[in-house]
């Protein structure tokens, strides 16, 4: 179930909406209400699983967590 950026084109409102199925219809702006929002591009999340080094690696932590 993803969690998706709008804008509102009436207020310019910013907010996320977690949509069930993609044939959910856009939600309404949580501050006026209005229905002409649009999807905004959201910024990815990466996760390393190490430290980087400075010339494109990544090298192990010095410690991990136990568990």
């Amino acid at each position: 179930m993803p969690i998706y950026e709008y804008r509102c084109k009436a207020c310019c409102h910013c907010f996320e909406a977690l949509l069930l199925s993609a044939g959910d219809p856009s939600p309404q702006c949580p501050e006026c209400r209005c229905a002409d929002v649009e999807k905004l591009m959201s910024a990815a999340c990466i996760r390393s699983q190490g430290i980087p080094t400075g010339s494109g690696g990544f090298k192990e932590p010095p410690c991990r967590p136990s568990g």
